[in-house]
């Protein structure tokens, strides 16, 4: 499964590369986050309660960022354990830049599934991560506009899948 897109996030890119890497903010807006911790490593610690078609399980799993060049990039790395719904692991690499408005941040991910998820058909898995992708997405744009003010000219763009 590939998802590559972008967004208009409508926060300074300083304040938006704070935000993707404050727990708190990331854990307010992913679906189904339980719980988001910072490991010792760098990287971070989660729990999700997620629905993929007929599946739900609670996944267990760990984020690993390399190739890190604050503000500008990151590569995260994920890998999550769902007991007997199965696996998901993948990356995914963020380039954000300054943009008129806020800040334009780009995304690639890339992941596998295994288990009863793959059994469920990539169609249900595809259209499941563009929903949870559409969400975050969702939450962490009203939530920058919460904490700042775009200049008046300011329009959202948005997500393009291709």
């Amino acid at each position: 499964m590939e998802l590559i897109g972008e967004q208009l996030i409508p926060a300074s890119q300083q304040r938006t590369w704070d935000s993707l890497n404050d727990p708190e903010v990331l854990k307010s807006c992913i679906p189904g986050c339980e719980t988001l911790e910072r490991t010792e490593e760098g990287g971070f610690a989660a729990t999700l309660a997620l629905r993929i078609g007929p599946v739900s399980a609670r996944f267990k799993g760990k984020l690993m960022l390399s190739d890190v060049q604050a503000p500008d990039r990151y590569t995260m790395h994920f890998d999550g354990q769902g007991g007997m719904a199965g696996l998901g692991k993948g990356s995914a690499q963020v380039q954000l830049a300054a943009a008129d408005g806020g800040t334009r941040l780009s995304y690639a991910a890339k992941a596998q599934v295994g288990g009863k998820l793959a059994q469920v058909g990539s169609r249900l898995v595809d259209a499941a991560a563009a929903k949870i992708t559409n969400d975050f997405f969702a939450a962490f744009n009203a939530r920058s506009r919460l904490t700042h003010r775009p200049p008046a000219r300011w329009h959202p763009v948005q997500a393009s899948y291709r």
